[in-house]
């Protein structure tokens, strides 16, 4: 069998820069605990020698001989003494260690500032967490906070990073109205414009705030390291999944959490929607999955409803079966798609009939790729045609065992032309963009797990595969490698991985094509059944 390449970042010499790199600071950072009681007598040396300078400068011109004199007679006195230089040396070092030490004060409590700001937040939290009956209440006007917030953390300029809450048994944390109350409530008064994570300790009655880092958005498309099957949607907390990929962001490489969306015949979630608003990144998600899908050898069709020519460096590729933007293209194309899903159903039955192993061409992964396809709906209506998106019905019914992936991208503001066979498919979700919590609860089927921010960066936003958590993400910079306002270093990655052309047309380009064999024909292997 013939050995894979290394992917590309794993062959370069960055890898054993960075080697190299973090094997000099760790002997740095060794060397450092091995001279630190050096460099603590050193700096006390020079403390008490700028003492000592700033003493004979003070001491007037008169009296300077007689000190000298003085000096002179105790060293003389020092060095006749048994023992006496041994032990003016242990004594110079000991008070060269004692000036030299670390004087840094260690904080032992929230200073004036946050104690009032955790005075206002308790008392913004007692109408919530405290009712008249109680005797002793955890939160009152007035009360201790000590007893209420077990830990916190502040930022640089004076902002709580986490916060840690015991909250009564009463309170009804199992409603999601009431948790988020509190969460709108926290959110407001520790600081806008930051994405926060409550953890709900129901059994415990304890709540943890904590404030999220932002995402990398400096990831640009590149080769990861993935199996065939698997595709990344995008990056996550480190919290979130159980596993790392090797990327490079900009010229440093580091690891990253992905969010790995597995298809094929035993997927649970053979099929994708993205939703966002205009910018979100579902078009640079979609270039994303393209460029992976022929990565892994896979067939690539697309329809790019919106007509904007993003997909145009696609076209001719080798893999790229068509890049359709008109509606009769898209019909002719989505047509073959279901006759293709029908062929292949029906080729693997037979050979499996007689078994034998499905035929090659029925294993190879067809992706159908659909960007706005509800503008291409409207257009067709319009002119009286037949809806392209009945088409999908197909693909998305039957397209796992057929190796049929089927990713869409919508708009919010289109949701609603979206037939019912997507809804129900597309077991895999993605939420780009700014987006109302209410918004995001729609599509994913839960509300995020953080808030969200009013201001992200394309490509931002919350992904769930079937049944699943949330997790935030944050998709790899893919963007059109023709468009000259993005980023040069992300257009020459697009540019690097993409195929070479392929000579002549696409097969899928004239209507003649656009036409599967037919189902009814009779296969080889059927021709050896008994």
């Amino acid at each position: 069998m013939a050995r894979r390449p290394l992917p590309r970042i794993l062959s370069s010499g960055t890898t054993s820069l960075a080697r190299g790199r973090d094997l000099a600071r760790t002997a740095a950072d060794s060397a450092t605990d091995v001279l630190h009681p050096l460099l603590v007598i050193g700096r006390g040396l020079r403390i008490l020698a700028a003492a000592g300078r700033r003493r004979w400068s003070q001491t007037p011109k008169d009296k300077r001989g007689p000190a000298l004199f003085l000096a002179a007679a105790c060293v003389l006195v020092v060095a006749l003494v048994p023992y006496g230089p041994l032990l003016a040396l242990i004594t110079l070092m000991a008070a060269a260690a004692w000036h030299g030490r670390d004087r840094t004060p260690a904080k032992t409590g929230p200073s004036d500032a946050e104690t009032e700001r955790l005075g206002s937040l308790y008392e913004a939290l007692v109408p919530y967490f405290s009712i008249p009956e109680d005797p002793s209440p955890l939160f009152a006007h007035g009360g201790d906070w000590d007893k209420a917030f077990s830990g916190y953390e502040f930022d640089e300029a004076g902002r709580i990073t986490r916060l840690h809450i015991r909250y009564p048994a009463y309170f009804t944390d199992g409603e999601a109205a009431s948790r988020a109350r509190i969460e709108a409530l926290l959110h407001a008064k520790s600081g806008r414009g930051r994405e926060y994570l409550f953890d709900w300790d129901e059994e415990g009655n304890q709540l943890d705030l904590r404030v999220l880092a932002a995402l990398p958005t400096g990831i640009a498309a590149q080769p990861f390291v993935t199996s065939p099957g698997e595709t990344v949607l995008g990056f996550t907390d480190a919290g979130g999944v159980q596993r790392t990929l090797p990327v490079l962001e900009g010229d440093e490489p580091r690891d990253v959490p992905p969010v790995i969306w597995r298809t094929g015949p035993r997927s649970a979630e053979p099929h994708l929607l993205a939703v966002g608003q205009p910018g979100g990144g579902t078009s640079t998600l979609l270039r994303s999955v393209a460029l992976q899908a022929l990565r892994h050898g896979g067939d690539v069709l697309i329809v790019d409803g919106g007509g904007s020519g993003e997909y145009s460096c696609l076209s001719g590729r080798a893999g790229v079966l068509a890049v359709e933007c008109g509606p009769t293209g898209a019909q002719a194309t989505l047509e073959w798609a279901a006759q293709e899903t029908e062929r292949r159903l029906i080729a693997t039955h037979r050979a499996r009939e007689v078994g034998r192993p499905a035929p090659e061409d029925t294993r190879r992964p067809l992706w159908i790729l659909l960007d706005q396809p509800s503008v291409l709906a409207h257009l067709a209506v319009a002119e009286g045609g037949p809806d392209p998106l009945a088409q999908l019905q197909v693909p998305l019914r039957h397209g796992r065992p057929a190796h049929v992936t089927v990713v869409v991208a919508e708009q919010f503001g289109h949701l609603e032309l979206l037939n019912d066979a997507v809804w129900q498919h597309t077991r895999a979700r993605v939420v780009l963009g700014p987006a109302a919590v209410q918004q995001v609860t729609d599509v994913l089927g839960l509300p995020p797990h953080t808030t969200p921010t009013a201001q992200v960066p394309p490509g931002r936003g919350y992904a769930r595969l079937g049944t699943g958590p949330v997790h935030r993400l944050q998709v790899p910079a893919t963007p059109d490698p023709y468009d000259e306002a993005t980023h040069p270093a992300y257009r020459q990655a697009v540019l690097e991985l993409l195929p070479e052309r392929q000579p002549g047309p696409n097969r899928l380009l004239s209507a003649k094509s656009l036409r599967a064999p037919a189902l009814d024909a009779q296969p080889e292997v059927a021709a050896e059944a008994p």
